[in-house]
């Protein structure tokens, strides 16, 4: 497992000085930022960014993300030409040698919460998501979510999701073939290992579709390209947020066939009624099993990529919320402290 980082560019207030600190830390996962979605990212963009973090000692082998345009989630006329565009950034990629690309197709809206200072009774502050704020949003009077980006102007937003009100799940599933079909034959020419992330939260929100949060979902998706170009960025919390999920069950069964590229490992914790909120990393903080999750990455045979994905702000941090240092940190030296256990204790012939 090759431990990562996310790091947002040099507005990152998290410098790549910080992260190399972090103990066991290999790379870094990163974007080019300052390209609009849809366009080829130029290959000098990249090499910058590249030679911008290797100079820190850091490896730089994974995407996250070139986004996918919302007129290919759409399926409109235009989609040929971004499809093309698409692969053209693939292949610069692997020019630079770039190995993994984690995106979502997620329509119009990227990770969902209601709160991003949530107050735990430690006094650290986290991301929490309520059912019943979302649901009783009025989408034709406007969104307001903190920390939503909101990249549209209201009547942008607005006519965006009437086009969206024609798209059920199985239109979405077609768009999402198309797209699969048109990138991953690039992919797997160049060596890159596409890695869709799922949902988040895993279920249908402002009348949306959502099409990538469960087992269903997954094994669905892997049948479309049946190639390990075509993979998983399976994230625990995000799939964790639904209770109906066995993470380590997704874990053996996807990690096993060599199908899960990337791993986003987060602790949540869920009540019935499918409110969560996101918890410090160890298993007992929240109501996934990490020590279980970690064994059966180990246990598959798993040399990929991984990050701690999200943190708590504590010790009065402040930035973008769910990437601080401070917790990420620990979350990072956690699991490769969990890995490293389980490897000496299978190597000790030890029941871990």
């Amino acid at each position: 497992m090759k431990m990562t980082f996310r790091w947002y560019g040099e507005s990152d207030p998290v410098t790549l000085d910080y992260i190399r600190q972090i103990p066991g830390m290999y790379g870094i996962v990163s974007a080019v930022y300052d390209v609009p979605v849809g366009e080829t990212w130029p290959i000098e963009k990249i090499k910058a960014l590249k030679e911008t973090i290797e100079s820190h000692g850091l490896k730089f082998e994974v995407i996250e993300s070139v986004p996918v345009h919302e007129d290919i989630k759409l399926g409109k006329p235009t989609r040929d030409r971004l499809i093309a565009n698409y692969a053209a950034t693939l292949r610069n990629l692997a020019a630079c040698g770039l190995k993994v690309v984690c995106y979502n197709f997620m329509p119009v809206f990227d990770w969902t919460r209601t709160t991003l200072e949530m107050t735990l009774p430690d006094g650290s502050k986290t991301l929490g998501f309520d059912v019943d704020v979302v649901d009783k949003i009025d989408v034709s009077k406007g969104i307001s979510l903190p920390g939503w980006d909101a990249s549209y102007k209201p009547e942008e937003l607005k006519a965006l999701l009437a086009e969206y009100s024609k798209v059920d799940e199985e239109t979405l599933w077609a768009n999402l073939e198309y797209f699969l079909k048109g990138v991953i034959p690039t992919a797997a020419e160049v060596g890159i290992k596409m890695a869709i992330h799922p949902d988040d939260p895993p279920r249908p929100i402002f009348g949306l579709p959502r099409i990538v949060k469960d087992r269903a979902d997954l094994k669905r998706l892997l049948g479309i390209v049946d190639t390990p170009a075509n993979g998983l960025t399976l994230c625990s919390g995000s799939l964790g947020a639904d209770c109906k999920n066995d993470i380590v069950a997704l874990v053996r069964e996807f990690a096993g066939q060599g199908r899960i590229h990337f791993a986003h490992l987060r602790n949540v914790k869920v009540t019935e009624k499918g409110d969560f909120f996101e918890t410090g990393h160890r298993s007992e903080d929240g109501s996934l099993d990490m020590g279980e999750i970690v064994k059966a990455y180990y246990e598959a045979g798993f040399d990929g990529y991984a990050r701690p994905d999200h943190g708590r702000m504590i010790w009065g941090e402040t930035g973008k919320p769910g990437y601080g240092l401070y917790d990420r940190a620990l979350g990072a030296v956690y699991l490769n402290g969990l890995w490293e256990g389980i490897a000496k204790g299978k190597t000790a012939g030890k029941t871990v």
